[in-house]
């Protein structure tokens, strides 16, 4: 079983940044994928930023040129430096992790962009 646990979210201002943190843990063997994901009330959860067990990255068109995921292999940690962060912006953000066994998800972590 795989773990996943977010931080890193809270309040800021338009314009701000924040790091998000994913730090996995369990039984983890390889991974095919890692990704951050939102959702805002009212509405569908969304891809914002994944990353390959290939380093191969992509982005939501909303987010290119802000935010940009990178990961720590030696610390089974993935991270979302989130910059220039907006009002629609403001949602939980989940952290996904992909193997051959299915998928996991993080508790999440709440941003809020506000002035």
């Amino acid at each position: 079983q795989v773990q996943l646990v977010e931080s890193g979210g809270g309040l800021v201002q338009p314009g701000g940044s924040l790091r998000l943190s994913c730090a996995a843990s369990g039984s983890i063997f390889s991974f095919a994928f890692m990704g951050w994901y939102r959702q805002a009330p009212g509405k569908q959860r969304e891809l914002v930023a994944g990353i390959t067990s290939g380093d191969s990255t992509n982005y939501a068109a909303s987010v290119k040129g802000r935010f940009t995921i990178s990961r720590d292999n030696a610390k089974n940690t993935v991270y979302l430096q989130m910059n220039s962060l907006k009002p629609e912006d403001t949602a939980v953000y989940y952290c996904k992790l992909a193997d051959v066994y299915g998928d996991y998800w993080g508790q999440g972590t709440q941003v809020t962009v506000s002035s």
